[in-house]
Order: C-alpha cells, then sequence, then structure tokens
C-alpha cells in the first residue's frame, strides 16, 4: 500500500515584469481625479494645509474617508498633530487655489477667505462642499501615507463646477 501521507507541493511563480515608474505615472494620469485642500490649525494656532488628488469616501457606515499624502510632504506633520482637518473640495475656479496649497513653503491661506468649520479647522470659502474630520488611521503604503479619517460634520458649499485633474492638468466640466 502506497503511504498515504500528504505532500505540500511549493510553486513559484516567475517574478512579474518591473513597472517603469514614469510609465506609471502617465497610466494613472489618465484618472480623473477630483481636488481636495486639506486644512487643520496647527499646535501653534496657525492654519496650514495642503493639495491632494488622491482622496476617496471609505465608508458610510461609520463615515469614512482616505486620502494619501506623500512621505515628503512638509504640512502633513502639522495637520497630523491637530488630529483633526477639514477637507475642502475644490470648484473649478479654484486652480489657484489647490496651485497654493501645492507649493511647498508657500504660505497657504494668503489672499484667501475661510471660516472656521464645526472643529475650527479652516472652511475654504467657495468651495464645493466640505468633510470635517478626526484623523483615525494612518498607514504606511510605499512612499505614501494611507489616512483614514472619520467624517464629524459634512457640507455643501458653493454651487460651481467641479476642479479636475487629468493628465498632469486641470480642467473642469460643465457639471449643470
Amino acid at each position: 500500500m502506497r503511504d498515504q501521507a500528504h505532500r505540500t507541493l511549493t510553486l513559484t511563480a516567475p517574478e512579474p515584469p518591473g513597472v517603469d515608474p514614469g510609465e506609471f505615472r502617465r497610466v494613472l494620469g489618465r484618472f480623473a481625479t477630483g481636488v481636495v485642500a486639506v486644512t487643520a490649525i496647527d499646535p501653534a494656532g496657525r492654519p496650514t494645509g495642503m493639495a491632494v488628488n488622491s482622496f476617496t469616501s471609505v465608508s458610510l457606515d461609520p463615515p469614512l474617508v482616505a486620502l494619501c499624502v506623500a512621505h515628503t510632504s512638509t504640512s502633513w506633520p502639522s495637520i497630523r498633530a491637530s488630529g483633526r482637518c477639514c477637507l475642502n473640495i475644490l470648484g473649478g475656479g479654484q486652480r489657484p487655489v489647490s496651485a497654493q496649497f501645492a507649493t511647498r513653503g508657500a504660505e497657504k491661506f494668503a489672499g484667501l477667505s475661510w471660516f472656521p468649520a464645526p472643529s475650527g479647522a479652516p472652511l475654504l470659502a467657495d468651495a464645493l462642499a466640505w468633510l470635517d474630520c478626526a484623523i483615525d488611521d494612518e498607514h504606511t503604503a510605499g512612499d505614501h501615507d494611507i489616512v483614514v479619517a472619520r467624517v464629524e460634520a459634512a457640507g455643501l458649499g458653493a454651487d460651481h463646477d467641479p476642479l479636475v485633474f487629468f493628465g498632469s492638468r486641470y480642467g473642469t466640466f460643465d457639471a449643470h
């Protein structure tokens, strides 16, 4: 009688070909995204912020959203330290706001009107919509962190067309 012992067979899949970072960026550039200004009050009481286009809803119950932040961000440490943030969804006319929030070392709020969201984080005038959040969790993923935030208040703002990022360019479309 043959030995009935089970043997484990391990198969090794061939190593997949590498993905060129430039080509990867071009491919992902074909995915249109909205643009969000992430704002907070830093521990010293000053407004701080940054622009992101890697943003998505995660859960309706509980209400959770996620955004991706580069490890090289100089604004994220201040936002993280506050424990709270307001996610301002930008409209088509707010391209200069996005550029200002995306510029390293820039005075992010120069010339901008804002008022406090329920948490106190800056809510930008003319944002299409906003989500006032508590930073819930953070996960390291390659050269970025995936930040999960719990939405504690939200609202609609100005009724404008959205600001869209596609193919390394900004644009908009008629949403009405």
